[in-house]
């Protein structure tokens, strides 16, 4: 059942992206504690020396 709840948090957060409909989760995190059910969002800074996504990105 959790693989299932995970690819459907997944794919909502593709039609977002897609649709352009709703905030997506840029730069932040979403953590689910299945255990207690409970969600948890925490926001993630970019590294400014990453090659990927920091100043010096050449995308």
């Amino acid at each position: 059942m959790l693989p299932g709840i995970i690819g459907s948090l997944q794919a909502n957060e593709a039609l977002k992206l897609i649709v352009g409909y709703g905030e997506p989760l840029a730069g932040r995190l979403l953590v689910f504690d299945a255990q207690a059910t409970r969600f948890q969002e925490v926001k993630v800074r970019r590294d400014p020396s990453c090659p990927t996504c920091g100043t010096a990105s050449t995308d």
